[in-house]
């Protein structure tokens, strides 16, 4: 998403570390081009885990390209929050074009390398249509919400809830209005419906930063 900001610290780059160290022992990603995704509540510092595992995976030779979720939402982001004060019932993964991205997704592990994606720009509140291209990108790493859903080949969960990162949205913040009472209650809705989602998960981010196989893995 064009005009988003992270803020990348320690902790998000040891995870990330801790994750490639994970990968690294199972052999990915491969000759292949698999499919990463990183999800979690508002604030749990998914887009600087995706780009701090972006930047391992150049480290050690790999391209990889990363798809943000919230370039594939139906309506640009101030246009969206306005939706939702609507209607709270608009809140949830029926926001999100998720069909679309998993076919992106599909697209880009089917070895396709020209490929039309939507690019949401924040301060016009307008989503376009960007073509890219994906020749020389050998992983794509999908992060965002709900893309525990995608169809994936490692997912990683960070289980951290929206009163956990309330300390962080107020750092990334974009708008005034994302950190009023009304957005407190969709991120008790998103909790909701993302809890289950851990259970979905290869890999979890604990509050910590800590990654733990699931399962109980080794």
């Amino acid at each position: 998403m064009q005009g988003d900001r992270i803020v990348i610290e320690t902790h998000h780059r040891s995870a990330a570390e801790a994750i490639d160290r994970w990968l690294v022992d199972r052999g990915w990603p491969g000759t292949r081009r698999p499919v990463i995704t990183v999800a979690g509540e508002s604030g749990s510092g998914k887009s600087e885990t995706a780009a701090a595992l972006a930047a391992c995976l150049e480290a050690r030779g790999h391209r990889p390209f990363v798809f943000q979720q919230d370039d594939y939402f139906r309506l640009p982001p101030k246009s969206n929050d306005r939706r939702r004060r609507e209607g709270i019932d608009w809140v949830g993964p029926g926001e999100v074009r998720l069909d679309r991205l998993d076919a992106d997704l599909d697209a880009f592990r089917a070895g396709v390398v020209d490929r039309p994606k939507p690019l949401v720009r924040y301060a016009e509140d307008r989503v376009d249509e960007e073509r890219v291209d994906l020749s020389g990108y050998d992983v794509a790493i999908a992060e965002g919400t709900y893309t525990s859903l995608l169809n994936a080949d490692v997912r990683v969960f960070i289980d951290r809830d929206w009163q956990q990162t309330r300390a962080h949205r107020e750092k990334r913040r974009r708008d005034a209005s994302e950190l009023d009472p009304f957005i407190d209650r969709v991120l008790e809705i998103e909790h909701t419906i993302i809890a289950s989602h851990r259970s979905r998960a290869d890999l979890v981010i604990d509050s910590e930063y800590n990654v733990h196989p699931a399962g109980g893995e080794s």
